[in-house]
């Protein structure tokens, strides 16, 4: 009798046995895995810079696509008087595209532009005299508007691009509404008006966006100009030229007191940095110099602390890649990662996986290596150093 039903259940086994390998055989297999093996956050080594930042007023300071280096004075919005003519160059400029070399289209001066200029001329503002039938290129407008600072250039400005200053406006802060200037919100195209506002971390920002208008940064980096009417033209950026200072503009109204974006050029350790910042608010006998030299002590400190740093080192295992039926592989950096920074910058390390099969041949992209700052993104290609083969048929068969 027990032979008998061994002779029965022995086909069954057999059955369950073949049915169970040729599951485990048909079994969809894993990809290899590509993993981090660095950390996601490093912070350069050393102290956190102590920045002489300004007694009263606003400031903050950045270096030009790795980050801001620190602010100060809370970040209120505050009137910022002629700072809002960067914003008006800056669309003008989109509107009206110019490379190096061009003049753009010439405008014609109205009688209402020279009512403008009287207007403005008897209430004390910024001004650069105009007269009717006097043509200028929207070139020579921009510099007028950024170098000596004319207030009545700025309205001619924006009634030319938008056909009304009140629409000009409607643009700025759209545009500043999509740049993400939180606390900047603009009244007027000059920014004579209080209600023309922003904070100094907004401003830093804005400068970033405007230096890299190649246009405007030539501009700005001008001490003077010369204008049809007005002759000769001093920029009232008198720290322009000095110093490795290339900009950008000043600003002032009782309400605003002095206000200075600033933009200083340097090198370190053989790299070109450009240091952007702005402060507001300042005040003293002249707020204007009050200004530039808060923005010059400023700029100057910061590049005192920067320094090239090596945050990855060629060949330094940053990944593996780790297939479950033999052990890992480790991938190297293809190469070394110098970065301009500061002591106390976090650096983000992320790698990124490709998709990837159940075999990967030697050579094969297999993902990245992401360096960020808050302004900046270098990604490293990784490669498979070796070939990787599909798992074994008894792995296959033997697998849990």
């Amino acid at each position: 009798m027990g032979w008998r039903r061994l002779k029965i259940l022995l086909p069954v086994l057999l059955v369950l046995v073949v049915a169970a390998g040729v599951g485990q055989y048909l079994r969809p297999l894993p990809s290899v895995q590509l993993e981090s093996d660095v950390s996601s956050r490093i912070q350069l080594p050393g102290a956190a810079p102590s920045l002489p930042w300004p007694s009263g007023g606003e400031a903050a300071v950045a270096v030009d696509g790795v980050g801001i280096i620190g602010s100060h004075g809370g970040n209120q919005a505050e009137p910022i008087g002629s700072l809002a003519k960067v914003m008006t160059a800056l669309l003008v400029l989109r509107a009206h595209p110019l490379t190096s070399g061009e003049t753009g289209p010439l405008v014609t001066v109205t009688a209402p532009d020279v009512a403008e200029y009287q207007q403005d001329l008897a209430t004390g503002q910024s001004v650069v005299q105009v007269v009717v039938g006097e043509q200028l290129s929207e070139l020579q407008l921009l510099e007028a508007m950024l170098i000596p600072s004319g207030n009545n250039i700025a309205t001619l400005l924006a009634t030319w691009d938008a056909g009304s200053e009140s629409a000009f406006v409607t643009q700025m802060n759209q545009e500043a509404s999509q740049l993400g200037l939180r606390s900047t919100r603009y009244a007027d195209s000059s920014g004579l008006s209080a209600a023309t506002v922003s904070d100094a971390l907004d401003e830093t920002r804005l400068a970033q966006v405007a230096m890299a208008n190649a246009v405007f940064a030539q501009i700005v980096a001008m001490p003077q100009v010369t204008l049809p009417v007005v002759g000769v033209a001093y920029n009232v950026n008198a720290d322009v030229t000095h110093g490795g200072m290339v900009g950008v503009k000043t600003g002032s109204t009782p309400q605003a007191g002095g206000c200075f974006i600033f933009a200083e050029r340097a090198t370190v350790a053989g790299h070109s940095v450009l240091v952007l910042g702005a402060v507001l608010g300042q005040g003293g006998t002249s707020i204007i110099d009050s200004a530039l030299s808060a923005g010059a002590t400023l700029a100057n400190s910061a590049v005192a602390h920067l320094g090239a740093y090596t945050v990855v080192a060629r060949s330094a295992v940053v990944a593996k890649l780790s297939p479950a039926w033999e052990g890992s592989i480790p991938i190297g950096s293809p190469r070394a990662v110098s970065m301009v920074g500061w002591p106390g910058l976090t650096v983000t390390l992320k790698v990124v996986a490709a998709r990837l099969g159940s075999s990967v041949s030697k050579g094969k992209l297999v993902g990245s290596l992401q360096v960020s700052t808050p302004d900046s993104r270098v990604s490293l290609p990784l490669v498979a150093p070796t070939r990787i083969s599909p798992p074994s048929l008894r792995w296959r068969l033997t697998r849990l």
